[in-house]
């Protein structure tokens, strides 16, 4: 089995600014989708490249922002190799956007995309999904494909689009190394990022913190619920926040949060990511819609119980009262209720223990490799 990379060469930037470019002349030079929406205009040819010819199955995962364009998805699915799509998002079955939110023309056509702000059917979503329906709807293609959600929240939506009609949709976790993120001493993991030992500490980590659908918002509501209870807790815990625009939540002396505040900016390193989910006592989530988010995989496998909305794939990986806790959509004094049983109410100890025991049998690297194996096998048997 061979992988190779194509995010390093000249070739794939001048795609991945070619197509990002596209997008800004088609919105008039507004960047407020820009990272929205994919049309897969432009990609990188990896038919011509000695692994792929040599391959047994071809197993995608992300394809957009300049890797893979639609002619070329058209070359791969005409192969004949067996193929896996392995869906990180919902591109592969709407138009154009990564997340419909609460947008289902996906379902029949898509059309009057709220993202574009259109007003007809024969948008730019409808002509690239009339695109996609050419290539890959209805089971067409020379080659067997089957596409893998991360999630059940996910395999259910993606089940509804017309789009994969006649094609296997199955979910399977991302995997997570649960050697590198498990439980380990919490004081010395404080120590090591200069954070205080006394405090109960909550973790809110993303890409962006203020991107509104990661919902940093509500996390804020919910600490002045719980400081508006009980004025003592304002002593007693805090937020690690982790991410790009991390700083930013402490730029503003004039609208302080009620409690403090330890950014961590954004992080690469998976060692120091690990040493900050240590550091935590619970792990907050308030996004408005989530995938099967690895950041809760990583949290629980580290022994953190998670607090988060019940949206998306989320109610997946949380038992409620159990071994977290799922809040109402966009209800932030439930979400306060939810972390303050976390921090003062549950059995800590008892909680850590089952969090890692769920998280191994479901997420390990090995149990998600017998079911990629098991399936790429069933590909290869039905040729």
């Amino acid at each position: 089995m061979g992988t190779f990379d194509i995010s390093q060469p000249l070739n794939y930037k001048w795609q991945f600014m070619r197509e990002r470019l596209g997008i800004l002349l088609h919105e008039r030079g507004s960047c407020l989708h820009l990272w929205d929406i994919d049309p897969a205009t432009c990609g990188v040819d990896i038919t011509k490249m000695s692994l792929f010819k040599e391959a047994d199955v071809i197993h995608l995962h992300w394809v957009n922002q300049g890797f893979l364009s639609l002619k070329i998805l058209e070359k791969i699915l005409n192969s004949g190799k067996p193929i896996v799509w392995t869906m990180h998002d919902s591109w592969p079955f709407t138009g154009l956007c990564h997340s419909p939110i609460e947008c289902r023309g996906y379902e029949q056509q898509c059309g009057n995309c709220p993202i574009l702000a259109s007003r007809g059917d024969n948008d730019w979503s409808r002509r690239l999904w009339l695109r996609k329906q050419q290539l890959w709807g209805n089971g067409r293609g020379k080659s067997k494909l089957a596409f893998v959600a991360c999630s059940q929240w996910l395999a259910e939506s993606a089940r509804r689009s017309s789009l994969l009609s006649g094609h296997t949709v199955i979910d399977i976790p991302n995997p997570i190394d649960n050697r590198l993120f498990a439980p380990r001493d919490k004081g010395e993991a404080r120590r090591s990022l200069g954070l205080p030992e006394e405090m109960r500490l909550i973790l809110f980590s993303a890409f962006n913190v203020n991107a509104p659908i990661k919902g940093l918002h509500f996390l804020r509501e919910a600490c002045n619920y719980m400081v508006g209870e009980d004025s003592s807790l304002r002593e007693r815990f805090g937020i690690i926040c982790a991410g790009k625009e991390a700083e930013t939540l402490t730029a503003d002396a004039s609208n302080p949060w009620p409690v403090e505040v330890f950014p961590m900016g954004y992080v690469t390193d998976p060692k120091r990511m690990a040493t900050i989910y240590n550091a935590a006592d619970v792990f907050c989530i308030p996004s408005l819609q989530e995938n099967l988010p690895n950041t809760i995989a990583e949290a629980k496998t580290s022994g953190v119980s998670v607090v988060g909305f019940r949206v998306g794939g989320i109610p997946q990986m949380i038992d409620h009262m159990n071994d977290g806790y799922l809040a109402e959509p966009e209800d932030a004094a439930d979400l306060a209720k939810g972390l303050h049983w976390a921090l003062w109410e549950a059995d800590s100890r008892a909680l850590a223990e089952l969090n890692r025991t769920n998280a191994v049998a479901q997420y390990s690297e090995t149990r998600v490799a017998e079911r990629y194996l098991k399936l790429y096998a069933s590909l290869k048997n039905e040729e």
